[in-house]
């Protein structure tokens, strides 16, 4: 619900697709809308990067991703807007060929925890971004504190994609398009829990995504 709060918040009326039993059915889809969003939830599966499943692997839903990636795709095609949020930043670098950290604690030893079980709105860790990309205009600053409900990350970023924000661990926090004729911001945290924070960070995010949707 609060995907849906924080998008009609910046004057947007969501859609929500379900997983489809015909990932053909992307370009329907899209011309339906104007642009696209990539949500949080289940891990990706680790086969569509070409790796085993890790042992601290958490539930997957091939389905879904078969939909979210056959989405994506077609978004990159007609370069159609896209906003990824946690789930949705790993599901975009696997998309366009990235690996993910199945499990940072297991694989990232003095990495922050991640996932330490705080309120979806504490602001948990901080965050550098890369000045002049499309977060930091999005943001309004380069440097900031995040929510964090993740155990997953992204490893090699996939191809026509570029870091935009880290942790001070070195964990990705952000990637955005390389392609400037494609709009497309996606991170690691959670900006749809914070709308109501006294800081405007996170609302600067769904601004600047229904920013671009107007102009298209």
């Amino acid at each position: 619900m609060s995907y849906v709060e924080a998008l009609e918040s910046a004057g947007l009326v969501p859609l929500v697709v379900p997983p489809l039993a015909s990932p053909e059915s992307a370009a329907t889809i899209l011309d339906a809308v104007d642009g696209l969003m990539l949500t949080g939830g289940e891990d990706v599966n680790p086969s569509r990067f070409g790796a085993h499943p890790h042992p601290k692997l958490k539930a997957v839903n091939d389905r879904r991703d078969s939909t979210e990636i056959s989405l994506l795709l077609e978004a990159k095609r007609r370069r159609t807007p896209v906003l990824g949020v946690c789930r949705g930043v790993q599901l975009v670098n696997v998309a366009l060929g990235g690996t993910l950290i199945q499990d940072i604690g297991a694989e990232c030893p003095g990495a922050l925890d991640h996932d330490d079980g705080s309120p979806r709105k504490a602001r948990t860790h901080e965050i550098s971004v890369e000045s002049g990309s499309l977060t930091a205009k999005a943001l309004g600053v380069t440097h900031c504190a995040v929510n964090s409900l993740h155990h997953q990350a992204v490893k090699d970023v996939g191809a026509g994609l570029r870091v935009s924000a880290t942790s001070s661990d070195g964990i990705i926090e952000g990637l955005e398009s390389a392609d400037d004729d494609w709009w497309m911001i996606a991170v690691q945290w959670h900006p749809e829990e914070m709308t109501d924070s006294p800081e405007p960070w996170d609302r600067g995010i769904f601004r600047a995504f229904a920013d671009r949707l107007s102009s298209e």
